[in-house]
């Protein structure tokens, strides 16, 4: 199965996080059905960019990054852009690296029960830590995909099992509405579902699994299922947490109450173990990802064990576990995560829409003129989203 999978199920994984099943979770218990219409949207937009990216990378066979510096010709220009998307990375890649080990810090809490220890951060960090410096992560990433699956699956049984009104569910998803107090947890959900460094990450892996224009047909298929499986799981967790409307939401015992329809008193074992595979996994990707980007960017040409490329991955994990080591709760960082990636998403989109505009880059697989205005219709939203939230924070 995994010698057969494009990298859509990555990108998928990648959102099917710690921040994802947090931020769904408080959107279902705080607003029901009523956000619904945000995470439609917001996989919808997932889909478009993300395949953007894998075309980009399937065409060049090269990175987002690697196209910037191939097509900017002037020095001043190019680092200023590069610097940009350098700084957008390492600050948003930082800020869910520190929500990515507090997912795994919930799950430490579900499964041994205690609320919260101040080591959590530290034990979860230093096991990302070994993994990453020794390398061989790839077997026990398959497992944590595994052991995700085994969570998305659980809770869209569950949200089954909730009963939920059809028609309310219907109105949720195709009536948008604001309710009042929600853009906050809007942008948390359009954070957690398009993250800013799979749009990188997409084109590398793109590249590196195909090599042909006609494969594109199934670069497109294998977003279109995985990325859209992955939207489902984000809807079938709003749907449960839903059903407990008016919890308060602290920790992860409180959430894994929605997966007590389908397991009864084990449901916090199956979320703990289901967070703490969802954070290693992603704690592991975030900083792998900023070290990618720096290489391209600074043309490092440094491998996985190259001095450069270990410095970054391993100032993420520190920038990460200090967010988480400050006194905040993992639920509170977690939620600043989703919020600053989706703040920083319309400087990489930008990029983006550029990149697979120009000709000279993509040839006759540039955007047509209706991607290129749904894409413009997308940045334009976030930005106005991210305005509306830093009005809305200070």
């Amino acid at each position: 199965m995994f010698k057969n999978i494009g990298p859509g199920v990555l990108v998928a994984a990648a959102f099917i996080g710690p921040g994802t099943v947090t931020s769904c979770t408080l959107a279902g218990v705080e607003y029901g059905y009523g956000l619904l219409w945000a995470m439609l949207l917001s996989v919808l937009a997932t889909l478009f960019m993300q395949e953007m990216s894998a075309r980009l990378g399937i065409i060049t066979q090269s990175g987002l990054a690697d196209a910037v510096n191939s097509e900017v010709q002037f020095p001043f220009l190019k680092y200023f852009i590069f610097g940009a998307i350098f700084s957008a990375i390492v600050i948003g890649n930082a800020a869910y690296e520190g929500g990515n080990i507090g997912g795994g810090t919930l799950g430490l809490e579900a499964i041994f029960g205690i609320t919260y220890a101040p080591y959590y951060p530290f034990v979860v960090a230093t096991f990302v830590f070994t993994l990453l410096i020794i390398g061989n992560y790839k077997i026990l990433e398959k497992v944590f995909i595994l052991l995700v699956l085994l969570m998305s699956i659980s809770f869209i049984v569950a949200a089954i099992i909730t009963q939920p009104n059809i028609e309310q569910v219907l109105e949720g998803l195709f009536i948008p509405k604001v309710p009042e107090k929600s853009m906050l947890m809007i942008a948390a959900l359009v954070g957690t579902t398009i993250v800013p460094y799979n749009l990188f990450l997409h084109a590398s892996l793109a590249h590196e699994k195909w090599k042909s224009p006609n494969d594109l047909k199934m670069a497109r298929r294998d977003s279109l299922w995985s990325i859209g499986l992955g939207g489902l799981v984000s809807m079938a967790v709003i749907i449960s947490a839903a059903a407990l409307k008016d919890t308060q939401i602290t920790n992860a015992i409180d959430m894994a109450k929605g997966l007590e329809p389908l397991y009864g008193n084990l449901a916090k074992y199956f979320m703990g173990i289901g967070l703490f595979a969802a954070g290693i996994t992603s704690a592991i990707t975030a900083p792998l990802a900023a070290a990618y980007v720096a290489n391209s960017c600074f043309n490092w040409k440094s491998g996985l064990a190259g001095f450069k490329f270990r410095a970054v991955w391993l100032l993420i994990l520190i920038l990460g576990l200090a967010f988480t080591s400050l006194g905040f709760r993992p639920v509170t960082v977690i939620k600043f995560a989703q919020v600053a990636n989706g703040i920083l998403l319309p400087v990489i989109a930008i990029f983006l829409l550029w990149a697979v505009s120009r000709g000279s880059i993509m040839g006759r697989y540039t955007n047509s003129s209706l991607q290129n205005i749904v894409g413009l219709i997308i940045i334009v939203l976030v930005m106005i989203l991210g305005v509306k939230i830093v009005w809305t924070v200070f």
